[in-house]
Order: structure tokens, then C-alpha cells, then sequence
């Protein structure tokens, strides 16, 4: 992606202009980010991907001035009827289950793939919204069918209402207010409160991006450590041969004390242990992922990686789906190109040496990868 091209998609904005002005900084309404827009899903295919088991769906409702949250997967006839207002179905990572939502996520690549995370479609009778909120990271509002009116703010007070199932703020106060139409988008950086209602039976996508917590990213890079520090087996155990007798047992030996802070120094000056347990990380489907294994030898015309594969890269390594491969030389540049392009022709393959062959082959054997001809 040319990065000093100005796009539509951000009101006239280059993608660099827009990070550095907008990107966890200030809102940006773009009409017409998608001009003429055509929903690739629809309400009936909306439906139909609620009802099924491996997707992630809920549906809020207003009734009688009290929220209500049900989870999926739902069923047709479970779903309130479409002259019910107050209601919204959501329905979390369609880009995993549809080519097309897949291929409009591409455009915002501008910022890291390792921050993308997925695309939610919310459908909602007149009146259905989810109540005025604020989000922790970063979202893009793109308006898909018919109408959305939208009040935002810079809210101080995060204070939550008490006894309901969702995340709604006490006391909301908005600053700007604007009516979305097919094909209008709005940029919201995190903790930006919002409050979306339809107006009219309405469908809107919503491109969401990961933002981990530290504690949260501490924990799961800890674990990973631990998990490589027990392949080093018992021969560096606990030793205490010089240890005296205790006259007070509950104490924690100093000594010991040493021993953990340098197991955990130790784990940490492994080379490249750590950029490693990230870019694992980082690239780790979600758990109700899964993919349909590839015919067995298949010949590689072009290859073209699944929707639902992450692939990302780092100076020494190659990450995808949750594995590290060590990469370098002509190979390494291969590897990179497919990351950021996600595909490559029978040209650009032609380059690739038999390991790196082998190794397509074998992500095109598992699903990971498809075999392709431009």
C-alpha cells in the first residue's frame, strides 16, 4: 500500500496524513468513505451465520427501559421479529467467514497487521443500539444499510450504570451528533464514548483493532517463557547443599529467593526468546478458529493464504498462526512479500528455494495457504 496516496476511504486523507493527525488522537467523519457501497452480507446471510456454533454473536434489547443480553448462536425464530424495535443483533468476526468482508478489512492495512483484529456487523431494528458506551481501543464505523444516528464525546465521568449486563455509561454526555448513511464512516479513538440508534431497520460494520494490556500481554508472554524454560530439564534444579538447619522453618531462604530471579533472567536472556513468544502470540488464531486441511500435493502455481491465516514477520523470524519459522537471505524477502501482500504469483514463487517450497506446501496442506493462479 502506498501510504502518501490519498484515499476516499479517509475523506481525502494520505494513510499517513491520517495516523499522524487522527489515530488515537481525535474522530474523523468521512462521507462517502465507500461511495455506492454494497454490503457484502446481508440480513438473511447476517442470520444465518448467528445461528451457526463456531460464531460469536449476541443480541442486546431495550424493553420497557431495561437492557437485555442473550448470547448465540441463535436461530431464526429466536431472533425478535423485524417490526420489534429496540433490538440488535452482533455478530463478531464475519472477516473469518466471508472472502468479500475479508477483502474490504484489506484497505486498512495502513496500520499494523499485528493491531487489525476483526470485523463485526451489528444489525438493528429502529431504536436498536447497544447503549452509549466507550470502547478500549480503536474502531472504524462504517455504515453498511440504511441510517445510524451517532452522538459522540469526550467523556470524563467512565462511570458505569450498576445492574445490567452491559457496559453503559451513567452519565453520557455528547458533544456532536451525526446521521450516517451506506457507504459513511467514522473514525473513534480509544475511550471516545459513543451511542449509535438506528433509524429505520439498519446494518453497520465495525472494524475493531487489538489493543492488549500490559498485564494482560506480561502474562501470556510469561507462560510462553515458562513453557520454554522447562525444556531445560532437571539438571538445573534447586540446590542447597550449604543450607544450615532452621530454627525458623517459614521463612523463604534468601537463597531460594536468588534462584527464581535467576531462573526468571535466565528465560529472558535467551536469544530471541522473546520477540519469538510475541510473534506467536500475535499470530495465534482465536480458539473457535479453525481451518479445512488442503489437498495433498497440490502443485504451487501461486499461492494465497487463507482469510482466517495471521501471518506477520520480524527481523529474524516468520510468524504464522501461531508458529515461528527462523528465516534469512532471498527466502526471508519471500516470506515477508506473501505477509504483506498475502499472496504470491507463479512469478514471485519461481524464486523460492525447495525448503521454502516444501514449507508452502506443507500451510497449503493444513489450510493455511491455497494454492493460486492469477
Amino acid at each position: 500500500m502506498d501510504i502518501q496516496q490519498p484515499l476516499a476511504l479517509l475523506g481525502g486523507l494520505t494513510p499517513a496524513q491520517f495516523m499522524r493527525r487522527h489515530w488515537q488522537k481525535k474522530p474523523l467523519l468521512v462521507r462517502q468513505a465507500i461511495p455506492q457501497f454494497k454490503p457484502p452480507v446481508g440480513r438473511q446471510d447476517l442470520f444465518a451465520l448467528a445461528a451457526q456454533d463456531g460464531v460469536e454473536s449476541r443480541l442486546v434489547q431495550l424493553a420497557k427501559g431495561a437492557w437485555k443480553l442473550r448470547h448465540g448462536p441463535f436461530q431464526r425464530r429466536s431472533l425478535p421479529g423485524l417490526q420489534t424495535p429496540d433490538w440488535t443483533l452482533l455478530v463478531q468476526g464475519v472477516d473469518l467467514h466471508n472472502d468479500a468482508v475479508h477483502a474490504l478489512m484489506q484497505q486498512f492495512r495502513f496500520v499494523p497487521e499485528a493491531r487489525l483484529d476483526d470485523l463485526m456487523i451489528s444489525y438493528a431494528s429502529h431504536g436498536g443500539g447497544v447503549g452509549p458506551h466507550f470502547d478500549s481501543y480503536d474502531v472504524f464505523l462504517l455504515q453498511a444499510h440504511g441510517k445510524r444516528r451517532w452522538r459522540i464525546g469526550r467523556q470524563k465521568d467512565l462511570t458505569l450504570r450498576e445492574g445490567i449486563p452491559l457496559k453503559v455509561l451513567a452519565q453520557f454526555e455528547p458533544e456532536e451528533e451525526f446521521v450516517l448513511d451506506p457507504g459513511d464512516m467514522l473514525y473513534l479513538p480509544p475511550r471516545y464514548a459513543h451511542d449509535g440508534v438506528a433509524e429505520g431497520e439498519c446494518m453497520t460494520y465495525s472494524i475493531g483493532f487489538r489493543s492488549p494490556a500490559r498485564a494482560e500481554l506480561a502474562q501470556e508472554l510469561l507462560g510462553r517463557l515458562a513453557e520454554d524454560a522447562a525444556d531445560e530439564g532437571a539438571s538445573l534444579m534447586y540446590r542447597d547443599a550449604t543450607q544450615a538447619a532452621v530454627a525458623q522453618p517459614a521463612a523463604i531462604p534468601a537463597q531460594l529467593q536468588d534462584f527464581a530471579r535467576e531462573a526468571l533472567a535466565r528465560a529472558l536472556a535467551q536469544p530471541l526468546v522473546l520477540e519469538r513468544a510475541l510473534g506467536e502470540y500475535l499470530t495465534e488464531p482465536k480458539s473457535n478458529v479453525w481451518f479445512e486441511p488442503g489437498a495433498a500435493g497440490v502443485m504451487l502455481e501461486g499461492v494465497r493464504l487463507d482469510r482466517r491465516s495471521r501471518m506477520m514477520y520480524d527481523t529474524h523470524h516468520v510468524f504464522i498462526n501461531g508458529e515461528s519459522y527462523r528465516a534469512g537471505g532471498r527466502d526471508a524477502t519471500l516470506m515477508r512479500q506473501l505477509a504483506d501482500q498475502r499472496q504470491l504469483s507463479a512469478r514471485e514463487l519461481a524464486r523460492a528455494s525447495d525448503d521454502a517450497l516444501e514449507l508452502l506446501s506443507s500451510w497449503c496442506d493444513a489450510g493455511w495457504a491455497h494454492s493460486w493462479k492469477a
